[in-house]
This record gives C-alpha cells, structure tokens and sequence, in this order.
C-alpha cells in the first residue's frame, strides 16, 4: 500500500494526514496499519513506535500515553518533545481520532512541535486537513477518493463489521466521577479524570495536585489499587489528611505501604528538593540519608521519618551522584565526573594536638584520590570504592596493607549509570552495575562476572541500589521509562514493582527493608506489605 512506500522513502514528508468521513474506510485501514506495523518482526522501515488514539485525550494525556510507548516517563507536552528531541532513532507514531479529540488545537500544537525533529515520522487521522496541519506540508490520503478505495473488498468488510454512530468517539460514556472522592477516582477511566482535574479550578482536598502529579502512572493500565498507591505517594502535605488512610485502604492488596514523603511545596516537614541521586548506604551513626538537588547541594533527611538533619557546608557544582563511606564521609561526583570527598557533618573532627598529629589520609580519602579519569557513577561497598566510567568499565579500589588494590571489568555497551554493593564478608563484596545499554550485571571483584545479565530491558537503568535485609539482600532498579523494581533473593514475592509517574532519578534500599525512590517532585519511603 502507498503508506508503506511513504513510511520507506526518506526523502517524503515527515507528515501524513488520512482524511475522510467515518464511514470510508479509515478504520479497516488504521486496523490494518495497527496490527502490520507494530509487530516484534515487523522490517525496520515498516515498524510503528507509538500509537495512541485521540478519542477524548487532552494534549497532556496523549503525551503521557506516547511516552509510555516509546519508553519514556515523561509528565508533560514540553517533556516528551525534549526526550523526541534527544533521541535520534527512528520514530513513527501514529495517531487517529485527532477531530474527536478533547483539545484537538493543543493537541495539534503537540503534533507540529514532533514534526520538526528529522527522526519521526507522524501518520495522523482526521476528518479535514486543518489550516495548522497544512502548513506542515503533509502527504495526504483522503479515503473519500476513488484511488484509495476497494469497494467490493471494504462492502465485504462493513457488512461483518460493527457500525459506530457517525462522528461518535469510541470508548462510550461513563458515569462522571466525584473528584473528591479517591475510590471513584480509581475506578474511572483515567482519562476522564485527567480531563476533569484539568478543567477544575479546585484542589479536592489535594488530589487534582497530586493526581496531575502522578502523570501517566494513572493512565496506562493498571488496577484502581495501583492508582491508589500512586496517589498516595503523591499527596501533599496540605491535603485533607483523611485522604491517606482511605487511600491506604484502597491499595491494600499492592504489597507496598507509604511510610513517610515528602512533594514538592510541602512545609513541615520541608520538602527536601529534586532527589537528583541519593546515598547507596545509610550512614549508621546518624541513621540519615543523603539526597543530592539539582543544584549540587547535599542535604541529610532521617531515613525513618524525612525529617531533615541538615546539609554539607558546599555545593558541588553540576553534581550527579553521591555515595556514604563506611566512616560517614561522602563521595560526590561533580559535573565533569571528578570525584571530591566530603567530611559528613555527623563525623567527629580531630581539633588542636591531635589535628596536627594526624599525618595519614583516611582510608576513603586515599582511595577517592587515587582515582583516574572521569567517572559516571560511584558506590561504596564496605571498604572499598567502586566507580564507572562512560566506556562501560568498573573498577574497584581496595586497600590492602597499605597498598590499593584495582579489579576492573567492562561490563556494559555505553555508559555505567548506577552501582551497587554488598559487602559479603571482610574483602569480599558483591558489586552491582547499572548501564545506558538497559543490563544490570552482577560481578564479584577479583572474579569473573556473570555471563549474562541479572535483569535486561529496552530502556536504560537510571538509579541502583543493594542491600542486606532481615529477609536477606535486595536489589532496587530505577529505569528510564519510570518503573522501580524490588528484586529480593531469598524473599517472596521475589520482585515487586513501582511507578511514581515521573522519571525516577534516584533509589535507596534501606537495611530495614524500606526503599526510597526520588524523582524532580518527591522523595518518598516505600515499605513491603
């Protein structure tokens, strides 16, 4: 058909408007097109990447849905063409119904802005080629026209077909929720609910905030009791506070409870900032936990409540990660992938005589200054400081007898994006590695690693995270598409799984179990249930 040789030509338009009235043959047609083009097997040049009918979506919806298909967690229009812009790869998406749309002009602004990008190619359906969608210059198929048409092979199919109500939207009419009311707002098409908080101008006692905070966690499929547990995390302080034990009700049966969070405006306790990354460990003589803004600033909350427990005296300019030594200090990474140790404002200070006695660097101090070359991630697993590097290398420095010991291993395609660590016995240590190739690998220094990858996906790994529980060790995986997965060895269920709505940029596995997840809007502490 012609829109295959549109989808194989690089040099038609990036644009490709189907026009006709309902009854034309469009949806035989976008059927076809649906089912020959996104399957796994599909030729490179044949293959569809996203397609979100427009039925009743808002542009704000619509883009919440297409991130969730090409692997991304973002919330808003202008997020989702930033992560189309970064993205070079090829990209067709396909988008019918536009004239049945909620906000068919916003979301035609939404169109117009993907169509610029060299790397995607749009095929958009609707009844007339608008003013707007014009100017992009498009390829046209109007199904009115005889060229287009089989009409013995399309009589045949609309007699066995359904027959919708002309210029009806698909999806029929539900009840209209009560948008206090956080069951009702479970149970409804989520859809639905998103238009209706955006079209409020009231807060309902906190949800329409934190449901439009949550994005597209609450859109894509999943149970009323998965949406509680998402609105729970995302509530306010300034909520009703009744809100929280029904919500807590609602996500009985998720096998995740909400111990404390903190969004962002939140007062008392405050908000602590975007959670760019997070400590890997917990120091033990504070119980808190280091949480990294997006303005290099390290601040210290308590790891059982939030509550704050201040901040390191310097921001460190365009940081990117932060890890816990065994003594309470911290490594920071800066924004050219220098690693700087920081003195923890928990760690007792030599002052007078014994200061300047004190000749020999600590042992985390000599470690992070024997550190070459840039690095994109750090962990610190027992003694030792494990760090990785654009390349896809690991390395790990030990100190043994006074001197440093270096195991290294390439482990992933592209960049390390997080490390991990148990510490196994004196020396020894487990180390986990995270990549921009979507592997996490499990390696024990001074050993060969594993072969194959513990957990693989489309989609790069943005946080890591390990620890020893009561119920045995744990590993927590952020991912670039927005999900955080628990995985526990000896434990059951053996993973468990959660999506905050917004990219996950930070996770902590605490000893007791809990997890912490950050994203640019909340830090919050899940607890198994």
């Amino acid at each position: 058909m012609a829109i295959l040789g549109w989808l194989r030509d690089p040099r038609a338009p990036r644009v490709c408007v189907i026009s006709g009235d309902e009854g034309c043959g469009k949806s035989l047609f976008l059927a076809w097109l649906a089912e020959q083009a996104t399957r796994p097997d599909v030729v490179l040049e044949r293959r569809v990447h996203g397609l979100v009918p427009l039925a009743g979506q808002s542009a704000l919806t619509a883009s919440w849905l297409l991130a969730e298909q090409l692997g991304s967690a973002a919330r808003t229009p202008g997020e989702l063409i930033a992560t189309v812009a970064a993205d070079r790869r090829r990209t067709v998406i396909v988008l019918p119904d536009l004239h049945h749309s909620a906000a068919p002009e916003a979301v035609e602004e939404l169109i117009c802005a993907l169509a610029r990008f060299e790397q995607v190619r749009l095929i958009v359906e609707t009844r007339e080629v608008s003013a707007e969608l014009s100017a992009l210059s498009p390829a046209v198929m109007d199904l009115r026209a005889a060229q287009w048409r089989d009409e013995e092979s399309y009589a045949v199919w609309a007699a066995s077909a359904p027959s919708p109500e002309p210029d009806a939207p698909s999806g029929g009419q539900q009840a209209a929720p009560d948008l206090d009311d956080p069951s009702s707002v479970c149970d409804i098409d989520p859809v639905q609910v998103t238009a209706l908080y955006e079209l409020s101008e009231e807060s309902h006692g906190g949800l329409r905030a934190a449901w439009l905070r949550a994005g597209g966690a609450l859109t894509r499929p999943c149970s009323p009791a998965e949406r509680a547990l998402v609105l729970w995390a995302a509530l306010g302080d300034d909520a009703d506070p009744r809100l929280a034990d029904e919500l807590q009700a609602l996500a009985h049966s998720e096998g995740w409870a909400v111990r404390w969070k903190r969004v962002r405006g939140d007062i008392s306790p405050p908000w602590p900032g975007p959670a760019l990354a997070l400590s890997i460990g917990v120091c033990k003589t504070s119980g808190s936990v280091a949480v990294l803004d997006h303005q290099g600033i390290v601040r210290l909350v308590a790891a059982g409540n939030g509550e704050a427990h201040g901040r390191l005296p310097h921001a460190v300019s365009g940081a990117t990660a932060v890890a816990f030594g065994r003594d309470g200090n911290l490594t920071v990474l800066d924004g050219h992938g220098r690693m700087t140790l920081q003195h923890g404002p928990t760690v007792p200070r030599s002052t007078g005589l014994a200061s300047l006695l004190e000749t020999e660097s600590k042992p985390l101090e000599q470690l992070v200054a024997a550190v070459e070359g840039s690095a994109t991630a750090v962990a610190c697993v027992g003694d030792a400081l494990a760090y990785g590097n654009g390349a896809g290398a690991v390395r790990v420095r030990m100190l043994n007898r006074g001197t440093i010991d270096v195991a290294h291993e390439v482990l992933h395609e592209g960049a390390v994006t997080g490390l991990a660590g148990i510490e196994l016995a004196e020396g020894a240590a487990l180390v986990y590695s995270g990549g921009q190739d979507g592997r996490v690998r499990m390696w024990a220094p001074g050993r060969a690693p594993l072969a194959s990858a513990l957990r693989e996906r489309n989609c790069a790994v943005t946080a890591l995270s390990a620890a020893r529980t009561p119920d045995g060790p744990v590993l927590v995986i952020g991912w670039e598409d927005g999900l955080v997965e628990y995985s526990a060895v000896e434990a059951e269920p053996a993973a468990r799984f959660f999506r905050p709505g917004a990219p996950v940029r930070s996770v902590a596995a605490l000893a007791n179990g809990d997890v912490l997840v950050g994203t640019d809007e909340m830090l919050v502490c899940l607890t198994p249930s």
